[in-house]
């Protein structure tokens, strides 16, 4: 079975540098308590990494 991940958006992203929103939104979050399902791949990984600040992560299984 494939791994995904559940990524929950924890922090506001007002007033975060413009590379972190756009992150944000490339993940399909935009407020604090929103969450997205993504495949566990690295490029997910690697924008996780970038705002590992503002969200938490789960690892689910599918």
């Amino acid at each position: 079975m494939a791994k995904k991940l559940k990524i929950i958006q924890t922090k506001s992203i007002i007033d975060r540098p413009k590379p972190q929103k756009l992150t944000i939104k490339a993940l399909g979050l935009g407020r604090p308590n929103y969450f997205v399902i993504h495949n566990d791949t690295p490029q997910i990984r690697g924008m996780i990494r970038k705002v590992s600040h503002l969200v938490k992560v789960e690892e689910i299984e599918e």
